[in-house]
């Protein structure tokens, strides 16, 4: 099966969760059900939504809502008092944790996960791999043909996600910045900002000129993935479980939940759960780096 067949019977259970419990008048509850809203980052949503059906097997009474919309949209949620956890593929800013505090909120941090971002191309791309200069260069301009970079002569078409995507923020912050606090480097204007890693793989599947990004666990066999050095001295390393938790891979990060303080009895059972081997496989399963325990 592949992960977008399976994204979608993960949704289909996201739904039969939250209709299919036994009310709360039944004879038979014990207790009134607990929801936990739970929002955010579209890199994690396929994941919570693989948690939220196997807690459902393992606490009935604990009702789990996921929905996506981008890591901005869930710390925001956070930050109103409309969510319990909200995901995140970057971590809170600054300014977001004003905010919450401002509002009385204050966010406590939790590392779920952790992802590699990959660069991929349409698979008639003779390209195999780049430098995070080149990577640089290419979204912010300065490369615009692919022969410049050991291609064909075609010209790039770059696709990102949305700014409110976590995803996008960290590839602006650490890969087209390379990581330098001072460097204000943005993307090229003509960079095709995409709702979805789905929509991004779709346009690279049909687009030999195009040039993306996505989470490890989005990436299909029907783009190609190009190896990355830190720079021109380093060697060129795969995405992979392996090559992130060994600290090869150069583009890799943490994956969040937050809470609105130091979560109580049932959402720290929750996040405990998230922690434990059960769950963490849950993470290797969909192509994403479980936590080194």
């Amino acid at each position: 099966m592949d992960r977008r067949s399976a994204a979608s019977l993960l949704l289909l259970a996201a739904f039969s969760l939250t209709s299919c419990q036994p009310s709360q008048s039944s004879p038979s509850s014990i207790a009134p059900a607990r929801t936990i809203e739970n929002k955010g980052s579209d890199t994690i949503v396929n994941l919570a939504l693989a948690w939220a059906e196997r807690y459902q097997t393992i606490k009935p009474e604990v009702r789990i809502s996921v929905t996506g919309g981008g890591s901005g949209t869930g710390i925001a949620s956070l930050i109103n008092g409309t969510v319990d956890i909200a995901n995140a593929s970057r971590q809170i800013k600054e300014e977001e944790r004003a905010d919450a505090q401002a509002n009385g909120i204050s966010p406590v941090e939790f590392v779920i996960a952790r992802d590699a971002i990959a660069i991929i191309i349409n698979p008639e791309n003779p390209v195999e791999r780049l430098t995070l200069q080149q990577i640089s260069a290419i979204y912010s301009g300065s490369i615009n043909n692919w022969n410049e970079v050991g291609g064909e002569d075609r010209p790039i078409v770059r696709l990102s996600r949305e700014t409110n995507s976590g995803t996008h923020v960290y590839f602006l912050e650490n890969v087209l910045r390379l990581g330098e606090k001072e460097n204000k480097t943005l993307f090229s204007t003509d960079t095709l900002l995409l709702p979805s890693s789905e929509g991004i793989t779709a346009e690279i599947r049909q687009n030999p000129n195009a040039i993306g990004y996505d989470g490890l666990g989005y990436v299909t066999d029907e783009v190609k993935v190009v190896a990355v050095a830190a720079n021109a001295d380093s060697p060129y390393i795969m995405p992979s479980a392996d090559t992130v938790n060994n600290g090869q891979y150069p583009i890799a990060r943490d994956l969040y939940m937050y809470t609105a303080g130091e979560p109580g009895d049932v959402l720290k059972t929750y996040l405990d759960w998230i922690m434990s081997p059960d769950a963490q496989l849950i993470v290797r399963e969909l192509g994403f780096v479980p936590l080194l325990r």
